[in-house]
């Protein structure tokens, strides 16, 4: 039974946006550090909160592909239209 609950917080985990994931993150965060939990719960918010960082750092190595891949795109551009206005217009 405890698989089942372990496998359906994982999905929700995982279909997190960055946003969501990182405010969770904080509050487990917070939890922690209050201290006032019993050893099985600070267990299992710890657990959590790594499986909230991982999805964290996984949606902004994904957000770091796209803009470096955009940025790549547009520099190849640029140097097309540099390279028309290099060239002359009357041969």
């Amino acid at each position: 039974m405890a698989s089942n609950s372990s496998d359906k917080s994982n999905l929700e985990i995982s279909g997190m946006t960055f946003e969501n994931a990182l405010e969770k993150l904080d509050e487990t965060v917070q939890s922690l550090e209050d201290g006032d939990l019993p050893l099985s719960e600070a267990l299992r918010l710890f657990e959590e909160g790594m499986k909230l960082a991982k999805v964290c750092s996984e949606t902004l190595a994904t957000a770091e592909l796209k803009i470096t891949h955009i940025q790549k795109s547009y520099d190849e551009q640029l140097q097309f239209e540099q390279n028309d206005l290099d060239e002359p217009l009357i041969q």
